[in-house]
């Protein structure tokens, strides 16, 4: 279902950008129906439908999913603490991790000067849900409640161990910066379904923790033609920096200034024939048509209460995590692509039994709300939620074992991913652990197994997604990555 601005808005909106047609002494009706019936005759809207339309041949195959909302927590949420349950871990509560275990892991330097790696438990209670009876903590109920519609990927793994590098491989495919991110590559490969929205926007919650530090490169198009990018929305303000008109400049000085880029453009792409601007006209067509369609998607006062009350008490709160929730089903709903939420806080080297509840009274709702909320609307069989981190949490703990004075390091070997819609099994756990919750034991999933597989559903085969740049063929998963067909309906 793709709902669209109302008519009445949208006839203004293509009549102003043609409005020039109204000087013309002849033919005026034929070429007025032209534009109408078919947008392509004209060099702006030929770009746009280029857009639209993404890479010839795409997709591979029929896809189970439209579109990807990518819920990520930043930072790495603790798998032990959350949804790898370990009751062994009762009798090794204090002790020191074996060395067979650990295994010679390379630690960061946040440990590296620790002389006893002792094992901690969870404090918090497990119990299981769902028709299958999956494990799952006290912190996440919402979560829980939603367990039969999820698919819980419990061994997902990746070599990076410091924030930076690993957010980075798992958005990029790559730990060095440079590469283009999941959304970029979904917007070159499949272009976008409304032309009034970008193809991959992106937004940052804010939280009762904030000191997770993100970077727009992490949204970047990287070598792919910048068109491609994601576009960051705000909590406060203009939702997109620099929509609105300057103070005193009308929609129609804005529409004559563009008129006139778009000449000038023109003849510089005559002279030089650099894609890139093409892409720049494309990107003022854009902004133009996004400052009728964003102020009408931001707008919550229309929402029934009950839709409101299923992502929490903070929906109404600007910037918030559930806001952004919100946001992010109306995007879904009006033909975005790629929607990616981040939500920061989640790196607990020290009291981590209150900080983790905090994170997950910010998280856990609104996370379900929004699965139920796509469901309700017949929304999630074609889109793909995805909920995970950069990597998780280790077994053994950083400072005292106190209650409230401890924390947990980084850990790559293995943390949980779920994903739900979108053609992956619901109700289903994928991949064992150790007692240890350290190593896996069964069905990894590398970060490039992850990415291969959300592809997949989109219908890209992942080896031949490729783009050229400097001599060589690059992909999203680099030379690795197969899909986890396990874990597909």
């Amino acid at each position: 279902m793709t709902l669209h601005m109302e008519p009445i808005s949208e006839f203004k909106l293509l009549e102003t950008r043609r409005h020039f047609f109204g000087r013309m002494a002849t033919g005026i009706g034929a070429v007025a129906l032209g534009s109408l019936l078919n947008p392509g005759l004209f060099s702006a809207a030929a770009v746009d439908l280029a857009r639209k339309r993404g890479l010839p041949g795409l997709p591979h195959h029929k896809p189970t999913a439209k579109r990807v909302i990518y819920l990520f927590m930043a930072g790495g949420p603790s798998q032990i603490d959350l949804f790898d349950h370990k009751p062994t871990l009762e009798k090794f509560h204090t002790t020191e991790l074996p060395a067979s275990v650990r295994m010679g892991q390379r630690i960061t330097g946040m440990t590296s000067g620790q002389s006893a790696f002792p094992c901690v438990k969870s404090l918090f209670k497990f119990q299981q849900y769902g028709r299958n009876g999956v494990w799952l903590s006290e912190l996440i109920p919402h979560i829980a409640s939603i367990i039969d519609d999820i698919c819980l990927v419990k061994t997902v793994n990746t070599e990076a161990i410091n924030h930076d590098p690993a957010i980075t491989y798992i958005q990029t495919g790559f730990q060095q910066p440079g590469r283009p991110c999941v959304g970029a590559w979904l917007s070159y490969g499949l272009g976008s379904e409304n032309q009034n929205l970008p193809a991959f926007i992106v937004m940052i919650s804010s939280g009762k923790e904030a000191d997770q530090p993100l970077y727009t490169r992490l949204w970047s198009s990287g070598f792919l033609p910048s068109e491609h990018q994601g576009v960051q929305f705000r909590g406060m303000g203009d939702p997109v920096l620099f929509l609105s008109n300057p103070p005193g400049v009308s929609p129609e000085v804005r529409r004559r200034m563009l008129d006139g880029l778009a000449t000038l453009n023109a003849k510089q792409f005559d002279a030089f024939a650099d894609p890139e601007i093409n892409t720049r006209i494309a990107q003022y067509e854009m902004s133009f048509r996004m400052q009728t369609s964003v102020p009408e998607l931001v707008d919550i006062s229309r929402e029934p209460q009950h839709v409101l009350d299923l992502y929490g008490p903070d929906v109404k709160k600007p910037g918030t995590f559930a806001a952004n929730c919100l946001l992010a089903r109306r995007m879904a709903e009006r033909g975005a692509g790629f929607i990616q939420l981040y939500h920061r806080g989640w790196d607990q080297h020290a009291t981590l039994p209150r900080r983790i509840r905090e994170q997950c009274q910010d998280c856990d709702q609104p996370s379900a709300g929004l699965v139920k909320d796509l469901k309700q609307r017949g929304l999630l069989d074609d889109t793909l939620v995805v909920w995970g981190g950069e990597f998780g949490r280790t077994v053994y703990c950083q400072g005292k074992i106190e209650r409230d004075n401890y924390g947990r390091d980084h850990h790559g070997r293995n943390f949980c991913v779920w994903m739900a819609g979108g053609g992956v099994k619901p109700g289903f756990v994928y991949g064992e652990t150790d007692d240890y919750c350290y190593n896996i034991v069964q069905n990894p999933v590398h970060i490039h197994d992850q990415n291969a597989t959300i592809l997949h559903c989109l219908g890209i085969d992942h080896e031949r997604l490729t783009y050229r740049f400097q001599g060589r063929d690059f992909r999203l998963t680099d030379v690795h990555g197969e899909v986890v067909k396990d874990i597909l309906a």
